[in-house]
């Protein structure tokens, strides 16, 4: 039998799946997924359905298909930022939401660290934490806020503390469920090199979850300002979340929409930024 007889011939398609799967594409692939990865092609694109919703609002309120109490025009809430801008309270509200989101996202994140630390690199933390976490996780935002009041009274201390709630779980229960899936032959391997304790976690098994660790902390600053508006409601008289209840007892859908908006934009910037780390992470340990 020759060489060619020996040869086993697979279809271009079936070539293009076993490459995808060993890791290895074609240079045409690639060079589309270097142009979908640029930072222009991906601004664009993430502008592109903003603008579309933002044509059919305009469409919608001005051809009188919906009624202007019930959508205001995109210029009437244009307008009402700018009366607040004016008048110096919408940056107040601003700064007020963002200083206790960062607060309640910072302090939530740093304990839910920890707390994973215990649960997912000790068997006894685990048998003796998650039952009850996983009990607590499961209590709605809102019921917190008769508790926090009753703890706490009114003041900044309940809010940042239910936002810290917020935040807490999600980072959590990513890392937590990371770390106990540590591949346990390098965690083997790691301790053939005399490597206990820290210098383990530091070499081996942080760098391991550093990807579930970035993620974690995305979903729990997501998580810290969908809690804001809760927090807000705890007799709050600033704030974004505060604007929202107050513009929705005075009747103004203008107001309500551009709380929205505003929060929207807010949590996609810091979104943004929490991006950039996560790269900076991931190579700096990876």
């Amino acid at each position: 039998m020759t060489d060619f007889d020996q040869r086993v011939i697979v279809p271009a398609d079936s070539r293009d799946a076993l490459d995808a799967a060993k890791g290895e594409y074609r240079r045409a692939d690639a060079g589309a997924r270097r142009v979908w990865d640029r930072p222009v092609v991906r601004i664009v694109g993430g502008l592109l359905l903003p603008v579309l919703i933002l044509l059919a609002w305009q469409i919608a309120t001005t051809s009188g298909l919906v009624q202007p109490y019930l959508l205001p025009t995109p210029a009437s809430v244009f307008q009402a930022g700018v009366e607040l801008a004016q008048s110096g309270q919408l940056w107040t509200h601003i700064a007020i939401s963002v200083q206790r989101v960062l607060l309640g996202f910072a302090f939530g994140s740093v304990i839910g660290l920890a707390v994973a630390g215990v649960v997912g690199l000790s068997r006894w933390g685990d048998v003796l934490l998650s039952p009850t976490l996983a009990g607590i996780r499961a209590v709605p935002s809102l019921a917190w806020v008769p508790l926090l009041i009753l703890w706490m009274q009114i003041g900044e201390e309940s809010k940042v503390t239910l936002i810290a709630i917020g935040a807490f779980f999600p980072v959590y229960t990513t890392v937590a469920s990371a770390l106990r899936h540590v591949d346990p032959h390098l965690v083997e391997a790691g301790r053939s090199f005399s490597l206990r304790g820290w210098s383990l976690f530091r070499t081996v098994q942080l760098p391991a979850v550093v990807p579930s660790v970035a993620a974690g902390l995305r979903l729990a600053l997501a998580q810290a300002w969908l809690f804001l508006v809760a927090a807000e409601l705890i007799a709050s008289s600033m704030g974004l979340g505060f604007l929202l209840t107050d513009s929705q007892n005075s009747g103004r859908v203008d107001r309500i929409l551009l709380s929205i908006v505003l929060l929207a934009l807010l949590g996609t910037i810091t979104n943004g930024i929490l991006v950039l780390l996560e790269k900076y992470l991931l190579r700096r340990w990876t």
